[in-house]
């Protein structure tokens, strides 16, 4: 079953999913939630969305990235965003390889998402800011690298870093990533 606009919202979080999913129904859309990679499986049998909304960090092992993958599979034409609190290059740019048109760092509201789904094309005349990246972004995105090549083991991830396992696993909880 297809609509015109039928969007899927991938998000571990009920109360934001709810919270996006009232927003986007105002706006006509009709839409789908899934929690998880297996939930998105389930509606992908019934339903083929036009557009998705995915949470790169989902609950327990699943990673908004495979979602990001099946849904792609499912449907090529599918403009698919990823929405994350822990933003960096490095899952930037490996959700657009495996299908996303858009990538958000959290905050983002109703209005972000659609205006993301609406700029798939791109737009050459955006304005290039000349920002220094601070050293903790840097830390952040090359931990964040490494930890992505990893297939986010710790103890693996640490080795490489060359820091003890203990001392990533805090730099980790600091930055509120499970």
């Amino acid at each position: 079953m297809t609509t015109e606009r039928l969007l899927l919202i991938v998000e571990d979080d009920p109360a934001f999913a709810r919270t996006l999913s009232r927003s986007f129904e105002r706006r006509g859309y009709t839409v789908l939630r899934a929690s998880n990679l297996e939930e998105v499986g389930t509606l992908l049998a019934k339903h083929t969305p036009t557009h998705a909304v995915v949470d790169l960090k989902l609950e327990g092992s699943t990673s908004g990235l495979a979602c990001v993958q099946a849904l792609h599979t499912h449907s090529p034409a599918m403009l698919i965003v990823v929405l994350t609190g822990f933003a960096s290059i490095v899952t930037a740019v490996e959700a657009v390889k495996l299908g996303a048109c858009q990538y958000l760092a959290k905050p983002s509201n109703t209005d972000d998402i659609e205006s993301a789904f609406s700029h798939v094309a791109g737009v050459a005349e955006v304005e290039l800011t000349n920002r220094s990246t601070s050293i903790k972004t840097l830390e952040w995105e090359h931990i964040h690298q490494v930890l992505a090549e990893t297939g986010f083991n710790i103890s693996e991830a640490a080795r490489r870093l060359g820091m003890h396992r203990r001392t990533l696993a805090r730099k980790l909880e600091k930055q509120r990533v499970k």
